[in-house]
């Protein structure tokens, strides 16, 4: 058989399985995730072995450490697995939820259901537990999945296939209900993203690299950020202290996330009295300064800051390097949002309510805040349980995408016998 054959192979049993496991009830949907938590906590030893085999692998291939670190297996890792199914188990099911429920003059009820999506391929990257963050996301919303993990953790992912598909079993629900792609042949990539009759949407997760590429390439509705351009805005009505807080936990409290601080702007009104100070905390963190005019001018005494360039406040850093700009005041740290940021998530810092309500309806990102840090913007911390990712796009889906972004609605319509006249 081709690997053409087998992909279509593969999406045909999709299509199939996306109708049992839509039908599924929500304990049965939970007996699998449960059981799928039992099989790997059962087969730890062989996952072990598996995860080796990667590692000896990698190592071989001169990966990097941080890249061999979110490989391996670890004891924390194990526990983080099986908790995040019993996690996705306990949240709420959203399929056959109806909501908007009204009455129109002629008794019809209308409302709309929320519905699974069908068959969801995702692509990612070398965390082999991403493997099982998004089976349990896409069975919990009664999608039927087919996952291409990085050639990096093949064996791993394999082994983790093989758990799932055991908690299926035990649920009797269909084996094709999460599928994993064998074969590293990167070609494959591009047939998923263009097999239209089986899959229903792509979601990439990995570098901007990968996720250009799907973006470009495919013909099926994709859910992606492709950067997380943040920013901070220091308002002339901010309290100093939780500003200089929020700053700090913005950038440093990790580098290479998408929801890290990249770009700092400070309303130039209280620029001289929190900058020197945020930015010497900033160095002593170990984090490159670069500013512009007007920051170098309050700061070039205090501290080591570089001239801010134009493609600075288009850089995603990932590392730990931050651009500064002092800026005339609301409209102009919301303008500059809206140019160079990545509509993912913003920030203003400030007392002034008026002022924090226009920030929330004009800056165009997929989430804006108020007083708190954009490293905040994650499916945990809202309260979703779990994410897939984040998506900066406006259709279908935005912000962090949990359970319910996994499911569309279709409307529902009541009656007791009305026709059209």
């Amino acid at each position: 058989m081709t690997s053409t054959e087998s992909m279509l192979q593969m999406g045909q049993a999709a299509r199939e399985a996306a109708v049992a496991v839509g039908h599924a009830t929500t304990p049965v949907k939970n007996q699998a995730l449960r059981a799928t938590g039992d099989a790997i906590l059962a087969h730890r030893a062989q996952l072990l072995a598996a995860n080796e085999k990667d590692l000896e692998a990698g190592r071989s291939a001169q990966l990097s450490d941080p890249l061999l670190e979110r490989l391996s297996f670890t004891d924390a890792g194990f526990d983080g697995m099986v908790e995040g199914l019993y996690q996705v188990a306990a949240l709420n099911d959203p399929v056959g939820e109806i909501s908007h429920l009204s009455c129109r003059p002629n008794g019809l009820q209308i409302g709309k259901m929320r519905v699974p999506l069908g068959v969801i391929g995702i692509i990612y990257e070398s965390r082999p537990n991403v493997t099982i963050d998004a089976a349990s996301l896409c069975l919990k919303s009664g999608n039927a999945t087919i996952l291409r993990g990085g050639s990096e953790a093949i064996h791993s992912n394999l082994a983790l296939a093989d758990c799932i598909t055991e908690g299926l079993s035990r649920a009797g629900l269909p084996p094709a209900s999460v599928q994993v792609i064998r074969d590293t042949d990167r070609d494959l990539v591009g047939q998923l993203i263009k097999m239209d009759d089986y899959v229903d949407v792509i979601i990439p997760r990995g570098g901007k690299a990968l996720i250009e590429r799907i973006a470009a390439e495919a013909t099926l509705p994709v859910i992606k950020h492709l950067a997380g351009v943040c920013h901070v805005y220091i308002d002339a009505d901010a309290n100093q202290d939780m500003a200089y807080k929020i700053a700090l936990n913005a950038k440093t409290q990790r580098y290479a996330v998408c929801n890290a601080m990249e770009t700092l702007l400070v309303d130039r009104l209280v620029a001289e009295q929190i900058l020197p100070g945020l930015a010497t905390g900033l160095i002593e963190q170990g984090v490159e300064l670069r500013g512009c005019e007007q920051s170098l001018e309050l700061l070039s005494s205090h501290c080591q800051i570089a001239s801010a360039q134009e493609q600075d406040w288009y850089t995603e850093y990932l590392a730990p390097i931050l651009s500064i700009r002092v800026v005339s005041g609301l409209e102009q740290a919301i303008a500059h949002i809206n140019h160079y940021g990545s509509q993912h998530t913003d920030t203003i810092v400030t007392e002034n309510y008026t002022r924090g309500r226009q920030f929330l309806r004009e800056v165009d990102s997929s989430s804006v805040m108020i007083n708190t840090s954009p490293r905040l913007a994650d499916g945990f911390e809202y309260g979703l349980g779990a994410e897939i990712g984040i998506s900066t796009d406006k259709l279908h889906a935005r912000g962090p995408v949990g359970l319910e972004g996994l499911t569309s609605q279709k409307f529902v319509v009541f009656g007791d016998g009305q026709i059209r006249q």
